[in-house]
Formats: C-alpha cells, structure tokens, sequence
C-alpha cells in the first residue's frame, strides 16, 4: 500500500514514470495505488480514433453525500528535449536544494500529487464524512487530446455520472504560488492559406506569377486592423504568423506556391464560426486589392483550410467555487489570488460544457523546460490549500 500524505513522494513516484505522450509508462498504474486505499474505485478506459493514438485514461469514484466535486488533469508529459541541457535525468525524481527536478514536475503531476495528499488528509481529518469526489485523468493532454478528456467526460456522463464543480491542477501561477486562478480561457482557432502562382525565372516576370506577393497582401490583411480591443475578463484577440513556406531553394526561380499558417487566440467578442468569417472577408478583400502583384488582371487564386477542432473562449461565473478556492489561498498564502483568463488552452475547454471550472496549480516558470522542477514548499503548501479548499467546498 502506497503512503500518500506526502506529496513530494507523490511527485517522485509519478515522475519516475516516463509517460511522455501517448506512453502510460506506469503513471495511471501508480496513481491507481495511490487512490485505491483511500476508497476509490478505478476504472481505466481506453478510447481510439483512427489516425491517432489510443490512449488509456483513469476515472477515479469516491461515492459519498453532498456535492460532486471533479479533479480534473493529466498524467502525460511532453518530450524530455535534449538530456544534456538537464542537471538530472529527468524521470529520476532528484531533490538537490530543496526542489524536486523531473519531466512533469509543475506540468502537471506536481497538481495531481498535491491533491491526492489533500484528499488523504482530509478523509483521515473528517473519517466521518463521504465526500463526492472523483479524479478525471487523462494520457492525452499534452497530445491531440481527441482520445482524452472529452472522451472521458462522454463516457462517464453516459454512466450516469454528473459534477457540480470541477478544479484542474494546472500550473497557473507566473512567479509565486496563490498569484492567480484561472476562471476561463481564450479560445484558440488556426488556419492554412496557400496562394497558387506560376513558378518561373525571376528575370522573366512577366512570364510568371508570384505567389509570395499574394500571401503577402492575405497576411497583411490579417494582421491589420487589430481585431478588437479586449473585454472585462479577456485581453484583446492576437493573430500570430506560425510558418510561411514556399519550398523554394533556389534563389533565381520564381515558387510556384506559398503556404502559410497562423493561430488566433480570441475573446468573447467572438466565436470560432464568426471570427472564421471574419477571416474569411478579410482574405476576400485582400484578394481583390492587392498591392504587391504586378499583374492584376489575374485572379489571386489562394485556399483556406481550418483546422478540425478550434477551442471555444469560456468563462467561468460560479462565486461559490471560486470564494472557496481563493479562501483556502488566502488561509495559507496571505494573498488574494487574481483572477485571470491568460495563457494557453486547457482540458478546461472540455469540462466547461459539464460543469464549473477553475484552475490552480504549481508555479509555471519550468514547465516544457530542461531542469523542470518545483520546491517542496510549493508541493506542501499547494497541498495544504487543496485541503482547505475541500475543506470549505464540503462544509
């Protein structure tokens, strides 16, 4: 039987599996220990889609009375990158000066660590009491996330299972642990436009038609006017250029096509279908008024392709979870976190449409980096909230 109370020895064991993305690599396995003697009941669904990975995934059940709280988040971690960059073997678990290094450490098995310790502690403190809880898990976050969390959130709802709140141990925090929550997220859409030309000499002009000069003009459009100026709770849309490519090496040729991709994380200003249209008009536009062609004569002929799954901009409005989890910060921190909308996408995009959620976890300033890491004050701490925040939530 695993002792769970300690959340470094937590972390360390989770670690030690190496479950970069699609790979288990013993990490739902070792959580299964973890919670298996404090009550709960695992199951480990496998879900596939052709084209993809399967990937197996871990719902934990402790039935009681009261409220249904879900702990939502994912075993699965990103490549290691280069190892020389790394003080220690990144699935070694080591602690040298107080911090605990490890691929996953902060992103995010230090979350997943810091509220099995919670959980343990306040059965043991409450032996009594039956709290709802369940742990959602998945192997897919870090990946396409198509045989993850959605899947898992389908699956157990066609069980029979429903939440009334939800709390992901993502790392939120930029500098210091109880900075900020995050109450929702910015949605996220990308695209492709390739512009078709006619390849020829570049001393022959004339004789040829430049696509470089049309996704110029498209790229243009898309980046200027400024979509919108930001709203209370989300900073403003941003349209960033990812690649531009034309698989030319030549010098003295004329490409035949240029491709290009881009990614828009937008406000609740928008939705994914009316800031595609937006896109879309503004291309149209550029299109016809082109400043960089020579010849104008020749229609601009370009494609747009979107990608299959952009996320949905969400926001979370539910007082009670957030005064809960932002209490039990303040008992342990001192402050007051602030509530933010910031960063990338999460599995939070998916629980949205089940229940209120909110994130709060470790300190991000490591993760994805050579050296991930966290300190051990942060993983009790962390712990200690955790356990106030069940504290309040099942009071």
């Amino acid at each position: 039987m695993m002792t769970t109370f300690d959340p470094a020895e937590n972390l360390a064991a989770l670690i030690r599996c190496p479950s970069v993305t699609p790979a288990e690599g013993g990490a739902l396995t070792t959580l299964q220990a973890m919670l298996e003697p404090l009550g709960f009941k695992i199951e480990r669904p496998v879900f596939t889609e052709e084209g993809t990975p399967d990937i197996e995934n871990l719902y934990a059940r402790l039935k009681g009375t009261g409220p249904h709280l879900m702990f939502a988040g994912h075993t699965d971690v990103v490549p290691t990158g280069d190892l020389s960059l790394w003080k220690h073997p990144p699935f070694a678990a080591v602690i040298e000066n107080g911090e605990l290094y490890g691929r996953g450490a902060v992103d995010m098995k230090g979350g997943i660590a810091c509220f099995v310790a919670a959980t343990a502690r306040y059965l043991k403190k409450f032996p009594d009491r039956k709290p709802n809880i369940s742990f959602l898990i998945t192997g897919d976050e870090e990946g396409p996330a198509i045989n993850g969390t959605d899947k898992l959130l389908h699956w157990a709802k066609a069980k029979g299972e429903s939440w009334d709140a939800s709390l992901v141990g993502e790392p939120t925090n930029p500098d210091r642990l109880g900075e900020t929550i995050k109450i929702g997220r910015r949605g996220s859409v990308t695209g492709t436009v390739t512009v078709h030309g006619t390849q020829g000499h570049v001393a022959y002009p004339q004789n040829a038609d430049n696509p470089v000069r049309g996704i110029m003009a498209l790229l243009n459009s898309l980046l200027i006017p400024a979509y919108d100026k930001g709203t209370e709770n989300f900073q403003a849309t941003n349209l960033e250029i990812t690649s531009i490519d034309v698989g030319n090496p030549a010098t003295n040729v004329i490409p035949a096509k240029a491709v290009a991709s881009f990614n828009i994380r937008f406000n609740d200003t928008w939705t994914a279908d009316t800031l595609q249209d937006e896109v879309t008009r503004r291309l149209s536009d550029a299109a016809q008024d082109n400043p960089f062609r020579q010849d104008k004569s020749v229609p601009l002929h370009y494609e747009l392709q979107w990608s299959e799954r952009p996320s949905h901009v969400f926001l979370t409005r539910n007082d009670k979870l957030i005064d809960s989890l932002n209490g039990a910060i303040k008992a342990v921190t001192g402050k007051q976190a602030t509530l933010s909308t910031s960063g990338g996408t999460s599995d939070a995009r998916f629980i949205k449409d089940y229940c209120p959620v909110v994130e709060f976890g470790l300190v991000g300033q490591t993760m994805h980096m050579a050296n991930e890491r966290t300190s051990l004050q942060d993983l009790e701490n962390l712990t200690a909230i955790y356990e106030k925040f069940l504290e309040g939530f099942f009071a």
